[in-house]
């Protein structure tokens, strides 16, 4: 139940089979908890609060799969309610919340602190608006690209910040090569932008696009100049992804494994369908 990484339906038949073995409902819950955040699913764990506050002081360390001390247990109740709160735009409460949790259980601060950066960036990208009418060098062309054609008769663009020299763009490719073509059958355009222009940057970026067929989805730009969408956006890490409206407003600003993504995707095209992920 702990190792299942599959999909929904996958994980309910484990924690049967768990429970059929007389697992502890103390276990279950913590696996929850574990698949929700390997899903980056904020929503599901905002849902299953009720679940952690009804346990909060019932908490067995022999029943625990994952939580060494009380203080563990708790802070990961306090994390889940400042969830909670953020999803209802409590700033106050989500600070008091997050702090707690970081009071109890410092060590997995690695686990809270993504939250604090989300929640500045969320309000940063709140004023922030990408003219549509910036042109980026292309990969694969002579005459720079405008924003605007790739969204022309598209209901959103999709731009997906990578680079040659980071090991986890270039594993993520096939699974990013998937998303591309399920949101262009949506009628959502694709843009990657390559982070570097140095020379020997493109040269092994046009490598690695290669190994995705001909023609490689959506557009190839290089993110540089005065009007770099990166400097506007904040990106900070490799790969992100950023989704546009026809507007240039900021739909989603993170990581391609959010649920948040879809959650956005989900609004401009009720079918969509996340692709599942490549099989290691």
């Amino acid at each position: 139940m702990l190792e299942e990484r599959g999909s929904p339906n996958d994980f309910e038949a484990s924690v049967k089979r768990a429970r059929s073995l007389g697992v502890s409902e103390q276990a279950v819950l913590e696996a929850r908890f574990l698949y929700q955040v390997d899903r980056g699913d904020d929503d599901g764990l905002v849902a299953m609060l009720p679940d952690f506050l009804a346990r909060r002081d019932r908490f067995q360390p022999e029943d625990s799969e994952i939580f060494a001390v009380r203080e563990d247990w708790l802070a990961v109740v306090e994390y889940v309610q400042a969830l909670a709160a953020l999803k209802k735009k409590d700033h106050d409460a989500f600070k008091k919340h997050i702090t707690e949790a970081f009071w109890l259980s410092p060590r997995q601060g690695n686990a809270f602190a993504p939250h604090i950066d989300r929640l500045r960036l969320d309000e940063a990208m709140r004023d922030i608006r990408i003219d549509p009418k910036t042109r980026l060098e292309a990969l694969d062309a002579k005459e720079p690209v405008e924003l605007a054609g790739l969204m022309k008769e598209r209901k959103a663009l999709l731009l997906h910040f990578w680079s040659p020299w980071s090991r986890e763009c270039e594993d993520s490719l096939p699974d990013f090569k998937a998303v591309a073509l399920e949101l262009q059958r949506h009628q959502i355009a694709v843009a990657s932008m390559l982070a570097e222009s140095e020379p020997e940057a493109r040269k092994d970026a046009r490598e690695l696009i290669a190994t995705l067929g001909t023609p490689p989805p959506g557009a190839w730009l290089i993110d540089e100049g005065q009007h770099s969408p990166s400097r506007m956006l904040r990106i900070q890490n490799l790969p992100t992804m950023v989704l546009l409206s026809t507007e240039g407003r900021v739909l989603f600003n993170g990581h391609p494994s959010e649920e948040r993504l879809w959650q956005e995707l989900a609004k401009l095209a009720p079918d969509i369908a996340r692709p599942p992920l490549r099989k290691e």
